[in-house]
């Protein structure tokens, strides 16, 4: 019974680390190291970058119960709150692809799939920011419109950033709150 229990633990430890391994693996566990100069293309990617951050450590860990929850009839769930975020990344991703916007279908995507694209969508976007000396070059478009980058500040990076503060309240409501050794402003995850 003992090495039933032992081996049984130890399988239990190995499917966490996996999965801690493979969390790991995605961008933004940590903030990267920031650059050596203010541009403004380092500057804007350091807001994505940040945005990156808080939705990776809001939306780690999530449980059924929590991706359903919402406060009120009128609120979107959590899940529905994860689904907008990647719409936002999206918009972003796409401006500095220089790419029209065009509807992006999530339904058939899990959490986790929803979750792991945002990440790497924002991480793409903050990659060509930070390279870039001129970011007016990425404009937001919507068909034939082009709306200036400075729309995408106060647009899809604020906006993808105040729903990261959702789910962070959601799940603290819904008895999961974020991991307590994440530092927001350091932008670092203590051990």
């Amino acid at each position: 019974m003992k090495i039933k229990g032992f081996v049984l633990c130890l399988m239990l430890s190995a499917v966490s680390f996996a999965q801690n391994a493979s969390e790991a693996k995605l961008p933004y566990y940590e903030v990267p190291e920031y650059a050596e100069s203010f541009t403004a293309g380092t500057m804007a990617a350091r807001m994505v970058d940040a945005l990156g951050f808080r939705f990776y450590w809001a939306s780690e860990g999530l449980t059924e119960k929590d991706l359903e929850y919402k406060p009120g009839d009128e609120s979107r769930t959590t899940a529905e709150t994860i689904t907008h975020i990647l719409d936002l990344s999206y918009i972003i991703v796409n401006s500095t692809l220089k790419q029209a916007n065009k509807k992006n279908d999530s339904s058939k995507m899990t959490y986790a799939e929803q979750r792991k694209q945002a990440l790497i969508n924002l991480k793409t976007a903050a990659d060509i920011l930070r390279a870039s000396d001129d970011i007016s070059q990425y404009k937001i478009i919507f068909g034939t419109n082009e709306i200036p980058f400075w729309n995408q500040v106060n647009g899809p990076i604020a906006d993808a950033i105040w729903h990261c503060g959702q789910i962070a309240t959601f799940r603290r409501i819904s008895g999961n709150p974020i991991n307590s050794n994440v530092n927001h402003f350091r932008g670092t995850v203590k051990q």
